[in-house]
């Protein structure tokens, strides 16, 4: 999707906590699966979510890494993994459910659609406001970094 509409939408991909290190609570347990420690320092965090974006074939996508605090993906609901579509006005315009099972690609690249298209509404619900909020904490964030 990013080498379909990256002229047009603003992809971020956003690394969270580990979903699987190999000290938690569900270990990497299929063939192929990374096998990691939980970093624990900001750092070790960044170094992984490096390392996965390249092993995954995702580095192409600008990378924001979340701090040790979780503040991201508490705000946006968001482990172990969930796409999100916000708005140049800051508001949610698409959301899917949590990964694995909830994952919409799908969903995802419809709701960009209509959004290059002018079509989207955003979301109306209490949570949206609130992620909203955190979007709006996170574009002054991304815009003190000097970022577009």
């Amino acid at each position: 999707m990013h080498e379909t509409y990256g002229g047009q939408v603003d992809f971020r991909l956003v690394y969270i906590r580990e979903a699987h290190p190999v000290e938690g609570e569900m270990p990497p347990w299929a063939p192929g699966m990374l096998c990691v420690e939980d970093p624990v320092t900001f750092e070790e965090r960044v170094a992984m979510a490096q390392r996965c974006t390249a092993e995954l074939g995702l580095d192409a996508l600008p990378l924001i890494v979340d701090g040790m605090d979780d503040a991201l993906a508490r705000a946006y609901e968001a482990w172990p993994d969930r796409l999100y579509l916000i708005g140049l006005d800051g508001a949610v315009a698409w959301r899917c459910g949590r990964g694995p099972f909830g994952f919409d690609p799908d969903g995802f690249e419809a709701a960009i659609q209509a959004a290059i298209a002018g079509q989207a509404t955003p979301e109306r619900t209490p949570m949206a406001r609130a992620v909203r909020h955190s979007a709006a904490e996170f574009g002054k964030w991304w815009r003190s970094l000097g970022a577009n």
